[in-house]
């Protein structure tokens, strides 16, 4: 093997390099993002309302009467991040559901964890909301056959079959183009 021969991907690497490869490829095909934004939105709404904050000798417990509810919500939301990343085809389901968990967090668990859990959890919930699996980077046009003059698209009426034969005439056959004088609207009769 010499310098200038080039390593086939996976042989000769570092496993972490490796490991960063696949890691990209899995993250590519999934909300990862939506679903971090949700489990990291969730740990602060379950978490502040069992933490004691010490001021000196002054023991300041946020602790309130929906507790466990704030302990429900904040696992219930840890719980849709990690669906986002295994089961993606839940992912809109686990977006409105994540939206909904964080605006009843706002009541029941100090102003949603401080605000940090619920703009967290509602950020990540519209993500999933909003995310869409890639396809086909290009569109591939229909192909036209140019066998002879007059050939016409693939997909396209012959020509002769009647159908917008004449030249200039739309082949709208809602009856709301303008040239019907319809201006858009449909017709009772």
């Amino acid at each position: 093997m010499s310098a200038e021969t080039p390593a086939a991907p996976g042989t000769d690497e570092h496993y972490l390099r490796v490991f960063r490869r696949n890691f990209r490829a899995w993250r590519g095909t999934r909300p990862f993002w939506a679903g971090l934004f949700v489990m990291l939105g969730g740990l602060p709404i379950a978490y502040f309302p069992y933490a004691n904050l010490r001021i000196g000798h002054l023991t300041l417990a946020m602790a309130t009467t929906a507790g466990a509810g704030s302990l429900i919500i904040g696992v219930l939301l840890v719980v849709l991040g990690f669906s986002l990343w295994f089961q993606k085809h839940v992912r809109t389901f686990a977006g409105v559901a994540a939206i909904l968990l964080a605006l009843v967090s706002i009541p029941v668990s100090n102003l949603g964890g401080f605000l940090v859990g619920f703009l967290l959890a509602l950020i990540g919930g519209a993500m999933a909301v909003a995310w869409a699996e890639d396809g086909p980077s290009a569109q591939q046009p229909a192909q036209v056959k140019t066998e002879g003059k007059g050939a016409a698209p693939e997909g396209a009426p012959a020509p002769g079959t009647g159908v917008a034969d004449e030249v200039g005439e739309p082949n709208d056959l809602s009856g709301t183009s303008p040239g019907n004088e319809a201006n858009g609207r449909q017709s009772a009769g």
